[in-house]
């Protein structure tokens, strides 16, 4: 080979570097010069020999991604172009006689060649690999056929390379197997390779890269779905983004679709949101021809109401205010849907539609007026449409089809009440109108039940005054409960006979006496014809007479009132009373009218055998206390026995009831109910001496009182029901939060429920605590010190707890992160000014050396240790001191290595930070060396202090650390880049002198590399 043709392949090289440059020039002008050898192999040779420089470098510079992206051009122009069907099918043809379509050598020796370099130890040389195999697959056409062989050797290489420890050349494999998918292979590696990824990989980017690229099927479609509840808004929003392009609304069921756009819509970052709501909304109304409509009929409106309000609410936000009017559902000239026309999808679209209309204000009004009519019309239909709802009897509720049809009525109607809301009631006349109805409709026995809360709080709602509130509610539950009945006096059956008899008698006479006149006026008798006229008479008024006595016989002697006792009347009468008791205002006074329903209707119930009742009448019994302190002393008995003796339903509602108390008036709202609480004290006195916090104690709050209730609460925490459970966990934290109750042992006992693996499923508990973590910990420092009291009996549980326990699975390593995390003074909302003021943490690190003290030999002496050097101490001298001083005795004491040098250091740290930190500083301004991860990638010293964390509890620290900002490398675990893979946060492209000015200082030279191996050789 000429020393011309060596300068060539080394010139386009460098002209390659540059952007600038025309790639399709390069490529033709080597490749002729290519095809002119005889001999290739020198040519191969030569070609590595410089590739391999870009090879070497990790960082994604410029100048190496030019060079990449040429030798992909550059191997795979030797490639034929695409061909059509019809050339295709001759080729086919043709195969049998002509076997000519072999790889190109160039081609093969390039994948020879990085196939036999994907092992290398640098992980930079693996990222390139990959990268190029990624990019020559990518390059190739779609009808595009390599060898077998290769195909395998390939895939092989590409499946060890996904499981790569580093995130950047997993990216890369998992996009270069994206053509050696076989979707219709039920066992295929690469798919199997991709679901274990999205499940496993720690990685965000790596996991988008395979969210990118991943065929869909029955398959993978499950994996892409749970995707969509990823830790990372960026998986989470990709995930939606593929949904939206690959999957189609009818590959999905009912209960996926319904889920995807609960999540979707409701989910914490903007961006996703923004995803569901610009793609995949419009995607699936693609599919459906645009029709809104059929979109609803492809969800299950009747149980995801509030879906599919925020569906269409997303919807209308994406459409112009202008054509919403164009699409009305279905209305005729009075803007009202037809009776016969309702269907819960149209319906549901018409509230939805008005909603939104009456969000928009001034701007909406003059549309609102064209999709729904004036407040007196709709009544009336509202009005005939109820009053057409059955209500079933219990054998009809056996037939599945009208139990159907009845709750799809219902719901209907429920979709009418709420359009109550969006009706213009500044007119006197439309108002009156609806009140009216809704006062019908409330006092009339055939209303169903699930109406009765839904029309009380529309009837309160157009009722501005609370005084007047109570009165007609009163009024209606006085009718409903006790309606007005005719009693009618006893009849003697033999006078009724008698008078039967007479009447049949005169009647008869009467018609043969009309015939006989007649007759008589026939033959021209007219003398005998005024005779039966007056006999005629005469029997006509005796039938009268007779007549009047049996209509005053039959007549009602009296009107009686009936008071009605079944459990659907007083149900009825509950709700209604509930609904006001919650409406009113909590300065507005209980009332003669509202203790005479307390006396003669809720205290009642509470005793009633119907469990239903009974929930209904404890829950208007709290509600009312809450209006009177009295009242609240004089109940608070009956609600803690009811908390702990009935049905979990109702003891849960007691407890909602005890808690608002508590949080109201303070536990010195016990000061008048300590005598009656005697009972509940000798429950369990040796759980109360070991959780009795001390509750907050304004006035003169008795102590064992508020320990009865505490220790009963503790209890609870205990239970094997869920929703006891979760109730009494978010109350506790209602309680502390507010201040009610300090106790390190009862925040302790909250932690060790939110690690313990048995509320796995329990979502709300687990969501509570966590959100409240955060708050009660950031709110103060008297909470961070709750919390550093609380942590060494929390860490001695866990490592107590014995091996049949599930607080046995927990990491201890992940909770003490957490509650150092907690107690850290930079996570305060407000940092304290007071700069005399000792730090959290140093009376936890004092704590800590002293329970290291009590065992320099326990197991978790390595874990204190641990924890001791992330906490962040104050300057103090005398804390200092006395930590040096405990510091030192342990150093003496301890007999571990790990410990004792993780001590030492401490030691250092304290006895002269200021030289600490001069002799790391010049080590942050040394230079960046290009390959500078590897080596601390492979110092297995490094590697050995990360933290170890086990599968339970996992996670959780990051939901709960909000003091302080992670670093960029820690969210992205390791480096990764994500190429190929959209981005998640569109942002602003850069000016061009920005940009070049930036690659001026970043861009790194080759050809100095170049120029100094060719002068050595």
């Amino acid at each position: 080979m000429t020393a011309d043709s060596e300068m060539d392949i080394k010139e386009a090289f460098q002209r390659a570097q540059k952007g600038h440059n025309n790639k399709a020039k390069l490529v033709a002008n080597l490749n002729s010069r290519y095809n002119k050898l005889e001999d290739k192999t020198l040519f191969h040779e030569e070609f590595v020999h410089y590739l391999k420089y870009a090879m070497i470098v990790y960082k994604r510079e410029p100048t190496v991604e030019n060079i990449i992206e040429f030798v992909a051009r550059f191997a795979t122009s030797f490639l034929s172009p695409p061909k059509t069907e019809e050339e295709e099918k001759q080729e086919e043809e043709e195969e049998e006689e002509d076997d000519e379509e072999d790889d190109h050598p160039f081609l093969s020796f390039i994948f020879n060649f990085l196939l036999e370099s994907h092992k290398a130890s640098s992980h930079a040389v693996r990222f390139r690999v990959c990268q190029l195999i990624n990019k020559l697959l990518g390059s190739m056409a779609e009808n595009a056929q390599i060898d077998d062989d290769l195909f395998d050797r390939i895939h092989q290489a590409m499946l060890v390379r996904v499981t790569d420890k580093f995130p950047n050349v997993r990216i890369q494999a998992a996009l270069a197997m994206t053509r050696l998918q076989q979707p219709k292979d039920s066992d295929c590696p690469t798919i199997n390779a991709y679901m274990l990824i999205l499940e496993n990989d720690t990685n965000a980017e790596v996991r988008r890269a395979v969210l990118s690229c991943i065929a869909m099927s029955p398959r993978t479609l499950p994996k892409v779905l749970k995707r969509t509840r990823d830790i990372k808004e960026n998986v989470r929003k990709l995930a939606y983004q593929v949904l939206a392009d690959k999957v189609h609304i009818k590959a999905l069921t009912i209960a996926q679709r319904v889920t995807l756009l609960q999540q979707g819509l409701c989910d914490t970052s903007e961006t996703v949101r923004e995803m569901v709501s610009s793609r995949l909304l419009p995607a699936w109304l693609l599919r459906v021809e645009g029709n809104v409509i059929g979109l609803l009929h492809k969800l299950d409106v009747e149980n995801c109401a509030d879906t599919a309000l925020e569906t269409l609410k997303a919807i209308f936000k994406g459409t112009l205010t202008e054509e919403l009017p164009q699409n009305r559902a279905q209305l005729d000239n009075r803007k009202l849907i037809p009776v016969d026309s309702l269907s819960c999808e149209n319906v549901l679209y018409w509230r939805a539609l008005c909603e939104f209309l009456k969000a928009q204000g001034d701007d909406g009004e003059e549309m609102l007026e064209q999709v729904l009519p004036d407040a007196a019309t709709y009544a009336d239909f509202l009005y005939r449409y109820l009053k057409v709802v059955p209500l079933l009897t219990e054998e009809q509720r056996a037939d599945f089809n009208q139990l159907e049809l009845v709750m799809t009525k219902e719901f209907i109607s429920q979709q009418l009440i709420h359009l109550i809301d969006c009706l213009d009631t500044n007119e006197e006349g439309g108002r009156k109108r609806v009140l009216s109805v809704l006062q019908e409709m409330l006092a009339l026995p055939q209303t169903p039940s699930s109406l009765v809360s839904l029309l009380t709080e529309k009837l309160l709602t157009l009722i501005p005054d609370d005084h007047r509130r109570i009165q007609t509610l009163a009024e209606i539950i006085s009718d409903v409960r006790e309606p007005i009945m005719e009693a009618s006096a006893p009849m003697d059956e033999n006078m009724s006979r008698r008078h039967q008899v007479q009447l049949a008698e005169v009647k008869v006479s009467i018609m043969e006496a009309k015939q006989t006149l007649e007759d008589s006026i026939v033959a021209q008798d007219f003398s005998r014809a005024a005779e039966l006229k007056d006999s005629i008479t005469e029997l006509e008024n005796r039938r009268n007479q007779i007549l009047q006595e049996v209509q005053e016989i039959s007549q009602p002697a009296d009107k009686e009132i009936r008071e009605k006792n079944d459990p659907e009347t007083l149900l009825r009468c509950l709700t209604m009373c509930a609904e006001l008791l919650k409406q009113m205002g909590i300065k507005t006074r209980i009332g003669p009218t509202i203790s005479a329903l307390m006396s003669s209707l809720v205290l009642p119930s509470i005793a009633n055998a119907h469990p239903a009742v009974r929930n209904m009448a404890v829950v208007c019994l709290g509600t009312c206390t809450l209006h009177s302190r009295e009242l609240a002393k004089a109940h608070m008995v009956l609600l803690l026995q009811i908390a702990q003796l009935d049905e979990v339903k109702i003891r849960i509602s007691a407890l909602r009831a005890i808690v608002d108390l508590l949080l109201l008036f303070g536990f010195q709202l016990l000061s008048e109910t300590a005598a009656n609480l005697t009972a509940l004290n000798s429950k369990s006195p040796d759980r109360r001496e070991e959780d009795a916090p001390a509750a907050e104690e304004k006035g003169d709050a008795p102590e064992d009182t508020a320990q009865s209730i505490l220790v009963m609460l503790s209890e609870f925490l205990d239970s094997e029901v869920s929703g006891l459970r979760t109730e009494t966990a978010e109350s506790l934290a209602k309680l502390m939060y507010t201040g009610r109750i300090s106790s390190a042992k009862m925040f302790s006992r909250l932690v060790l429920l939110w690690y313990n693996p048995v509320t796995e499923d329990d979502t709300r508990l687990r969501h509570c605590l966590g959100v409240f973590f955060q708050l009660y910990a950031r709110e103060s420092r008297a909470h961070q010190e709750v919390v550093e009291e609380g942590f060494l009996p929390t860490v001695r549980t866990l490592m107590n707890a014995p091996a049949t326990s599930p607080l046995a699975e927990v990491d201890v390593n992940n909770v003490v992160e957490l509650l150092v995390e907690l107690t850290r003074p930079s996570a305060l909302i407000k940092p304290s000014t007071n700069t005399e003021e000792v730090c959290v943490h140093d009376y936890l690190a004092v704590r800590i050396c002293g329970e290291m003290l009590k065992d320099p030999t326990a197991p978790e002496v390595r874990l204190y240790t641990k924890t001791l050097s992330n906490l962040e101490l104050s300057g103090d001298g005398t804390v200092k001191k006395d930590l040096q001083t405990l510091l030192q005795q342990l150093v003496q004491e301890v007999k571990d290595r790990v410990s004792l040098r993780g001590l030492e250091k401490m030691i250092c740290q304290l006895a002269d930070s200021k030289e600490q930190a001069e002799l790391l500083s010049p080590n942050a301004l040394q230079p960046l060396d290009v390959n500078a991860d590897e080596a601390a990638a492979d110092d297995p010293s490094k590697c050995a202090k990360r933290a170890k964390r086990g599968t339970a509890g996992q996670r959780k620290v990051c939901a709960a650390r909000s003091g302080r900002k992670p670093s960029r490398r820690a969210e992205s675990s390791e480096e990764s880049d994500g190429e190929n893979v959209p981005e998640s946060v569109p942002q602003r492209r850069p000016s061009r002198r920005a940009k070049t000015a930036a690659l001026e200082k970043t861009k790194l030279d080759l050809n100095t590399l170049i120029n100094q191996e060719a002068n050595v050789s």
